[in-house]
Parts: C-alpha cells; sequence; structure tokens
C-alpha cells in the first residue's frame, strides 16, 4: 500500500465577528490533511482548527501532521494513530482523513466502518458571540426562530446578558456556555440567572483545573464539560462535578477516540453534546455520525461562516442534514 499525506491552511472567512471570553476573531483558519491513494485516484480528507487555549497554532498542527508522513505510507491505521499522535487537533485532521479515504477504497460507509448506526438528520445550537446585553438581545431577536440558541457568556455582566437573550428569544431553548469565565464568588448569582432565564444546560462555568467546587454546590442546571475534557483518560477527573461532556473531535483526536469516549460517558451516566470549533462543513461531517447519539448536537460552524466549502453540509435553518459521500465519508 502506497499512500501519500499532505497537508495545507486554509482560511474562511466568520459573517462578522465570533466573541466569546477569550477574545474575538472574523476569521476561521483550518488545517486540511489530504492523504493520497494514487494507485486506485482516491483522496481522503480531514479538516481540524487549531486552538491557542491548548497550545495549538497552525504551523504547530502542520508539523504534527507531517510528522507521520511516513508512518501513513507505511500503512498506519486509525488505531495505530491512537499511540503515534496525542489527542489534539492534528490527530483528528489525520484520523478523519484516513476514515473517509478507507470508506472510498472499500465502498462503504464511514458510519458502518466505524461501528455507528446511519446518521440522521439533527437540530444543531446556533451560537450567540459574546457582547454587551443590548446587542447580544438584538441579536437574539434575529435567531428567535431557532429553536436551539447558545449564549457565548464572559463573566461580569452574565446575569444581565442571559436576561436579555431570552427577552430576545422567548421561546428558545438555550444552552449557556461560559468558557471558564466565571468565578467562585460569581457562580451562584449567574446560576441563579440562569435559572431564572429557563437555561438548559451550562457549559465549563469554571477554569478547567479549578473545578473542584462543582463537586460541592447544588446544581440546578446540569453542567457540560468541556475545557475540563478531551479524550477518555479525562473522565475520572470529572466525577461528581459534571453532568454532561462535550465532545469536541478537535479535542478528542478524531472520530475514533471520540466514539470511544462516547460510549464510556454513557456507560457513566453522563449526557453528551457533540461540539465543534468553528470550522467548514467537512470538519463538521464526521462529527455528524455521533449527532443522533447525543443530548445537544453544537455543529454550527459552517452557519458561522461567510462562505463554506463546496459541496458542503445540507442546513434547513437549524436542521442539519448527514454527509452526502461527495463532501466526507
Amino acid at each position: 500500500m502506497t499512500r501519500r499525506l499532505t497537508v495545507a491552511v486554509e482560511c474562511f472567512p466568520i459573517a462578522g465577528a465570533f466573541t466569546i471570553a477569550r477574545g474575538s476573531r472574523t476569521e476561521a483558519v483550518v488545517v486540511l490533511a489530504t492523504i493520497a491513494d494514487d494507485a486506485a485516484g482516491l483522496l481522503g480528507r480531514g479538516e481540524c482548527v487549531p486552538y491557542p487555549r491548548y497550545g495549538e497554532s497552525p504551523e504547530s498542527v502542520c508539523a504534527l501532521i507531517a510528522e507521520q508522513a511516513e508512518a501513513i505510507a507505511a500503512g498506519a491505521t486509525r488505531t495505530d494513530l491512537l499511540t503515534l499522535m496525542k489527542a489534539g487537533a492534528a490527530r483528528n485532521a489525520v484520523d478523519c482523513a484516513l476514515l473517509d479515504l478507507e470508506a472510498k477504497q472499500l465502498g462503504r460507509s464511514a458510519w458502518e466502518i466505524a461501528g455507528l448506526s446511519r446518521p440522521q438528520v439533527a437540530t444543531t445550537a446556533y451560537t450567540l458571540s459574546l457582547g454587551t446585553p443590548e446587542s447580544m438581545e438584538e441579536a437574539a431577536r434575529g435567531a428567535a426562530h431557532r429553536p436551539l440558541l447558545k449564549v457565548k457568556l464572559g463573566g461580569e455582566g452574565d446575569p444581565e446578558r442571559i436576561a436579555a437573550v431570552r427577552r430576545g428569544a422567548p421561546e428558545s431553548r438555550l444552552i449557556v456556555d461560559a468558557n471558564e469565565a466565571w468565578r467562585a464568588e460569581t457562580i451562584e448569582a449567574n446560576l441563579a440567572a440562569c435559572v431564572a432565564a429557563g437555561v438548559g444546560l451550562i457549559e465549563q462555568p469554571l477554569p478547567a483545573g479549578d473545578d473542584a467546587l462543582l463537586a460541592t454546590i447544588a446544581r440546578p442546571i446540569p453542567i457540560c464539560a468541556d475545557e475540563s475534557l478531551h479524550d477518555r483518560a479525562g473522565l475520572d477527573a470529572l466525577a461528581d462535578r459534571y453532568d454532561a461532556i462535550n465532545i469536541k473531535l478537535d479535542k478528542a483526536g478524531g472520530l475514533t477516540e471520540a466514539v470511544m469516549l462516547a460510549h464510556e460517558a454513557k456507560a457513566r451516566g453522563l449526557s453528551l453534546m457533540i461540539g465543534c470549533m468553528v470550522g467548514t462543513s467537512l470538519a463538521m461531517a464526521p462529527a455528524m455520525l455521533l449527532a443522533h447519539h447525543a443530548d445537544y448536537v453544537d455543529l454550527d460552524g459552517p452557519l458561522l461562516l461567510a462562505r463554506d466549502r463546496e459541496p458542503g453540509l445540507r442546513f434547513d435553518g437549524s436542521l442539519i442534514h448527514p454527509p452526502t459521500a461527495d463532501l466526507w465519508g
């Protein structure tokens, strides 16, 4: 078997700006891994989004991917990647490219190869960026037709923000994502504000590594681990602190690990969110294979872009359709 691994950096403009507690950006910088089977004339692709919060940059991720060229050429499998590469964006891109290529080589769907059931149409959350209460209320009003909104919060002033969003979108279900911005002295007031607004789930209220408090306070709303969990190795540390986990392929290091993580988390009684970084439909496509196994789906990355890949995923409002073979898998 002769396979050829290449890597490239691509940029996609965001519609407006995407703002969370850690900053704002106007473009999605993604890394594309491509594995070619030249003899068969086939290509497998995988996209990842390097995340500075985890010490990643486009340059570092490209370097990690390029280091695997020899192993890929020699026939390394997705299982081999679990020991060849650490969890993270680089492994995600290679893992998904391998699965895409395998599906093409075998003439089978990626979901079958991954041991999953056929993916279904899912309802994705739609993200409202962090801003002033006034700007967030206006954004919520513009998205009030969507059934599920994910609200980015940022610390001081969050009770006013979530109340403003609820005024703007009185009928939508709400998820809150604090991105580690709350502190011990503010969490109970913020929780109370979320209860008053009818929030259904709160992601990562406290900093990863400083979240032991969650095991000692009342949690009137389920709390979901994001930055506090990457792959299966982190599950033990969540005991008594979290009620749900956000599985992102870029954190887990690919769909192969994510599937095993989902099974283990469910066995521990944790609810699942399938989430994403801001990327294109190519990054969302593998995650769609897990969407119908999750309690919450947050795969709205392409909806936040000014332009997506062609072909991309099909969206009908907040409904997201499974990928077609010409995109991935």
